[in-house]
């Protein structure tokens, strides 16, 4: 459920984290699912299903998504630009990001885009999670895109495990030298809270990570 505390914004959840108040209704979790599923494809895979102009760093109009939806599907007519904010400032992943009456997404993109993402104070290692029957040829080959543009780094070998464990149940994480790599010419930027991006990253700044104990 999204709802808005008067005095610390949106939230997730019945009541707000930080003063314990119901705040006011926004969004039920269903409504909250299928905006966030609508505006996720929109902005990594299909602006132009709706419509939409998206520039070459991925910013698509805000009040343009909106009017677009309702006259695509007349049950969204009492949308404003405030839920569109809300859903964004709550994801808990980071995913997108606003920029005046603009919304982007910040990765999983299936579209040729220039993000212009901040490449600054990037963890000296990162991880990515793997299949077992993959590890062992990313290892010797390196890390490339497969259904995305860019390869997306996760910043902590849970945050890593998490992501594996979506596609497998015991995913094999890769340590990057993230370090090694910029050193080396490899470009990597800060896409969200836990994701990172690159090109690619060569065999020689990989290994196995050796599994941790997590919580």
């Amino acid at each position: 459920m999204l709802r808005e505390c008067g005095e610390h914004g949106y939230f997730r959840g019945e009541t707000c984290p930080i003063c314990g108040e119901p705040g006011k209704f926004l969004l039920s979790e269903q409504e909250l699912d299928q905006l966030g599923r609508t505006l996720a494809g929109v902005l990594r895979h299909f602006p132009e299903r709706f419509g939409l102009d998206m520039d070459e760093q991925g910013f698509v109009s805000i009040r343009g998504f909106i009017n677009a939806l309702r006259d695509s599907n007349r049950r969204y007519h009492w949308l404003r630009p405030h839920h569109i904010v809300a859903i964004i400032e709550t994801d808990p992943k980071g995913r997108y990001q606003i920029s005046n009456d603009l919304m982007r997404a910040t990765y999983g993109h299936s579209l040729e885009l220039d993000l212009k993402l901040p490449t600054e104070n990037i963890p000296d290692h990162l991880y990515y999670p793997a299949t077992p029957e993959e590890a062992d040829i990313i290892l010797e080959t390196g890390l490339r895109p497969s259904d995305r543009k860019m390869v997306h780094l996760s910043r902590t070998y849970q945050d890593a495990l998490n992501a594996g464990k979506v596609r497998v149940e015991a995913p094999i994480i890769l340590e990057i030298d993230s370090a090694a790599a910029i050193a080396a010419g490899n470009v990597i930027s800060q896409a969200g809270k836990t994701v990172f991006l690159a090109q690619e990253i060569p065999p020689e700044f990989l290994s196995r990570k050796e599994e941790e104990e997590v919580l």
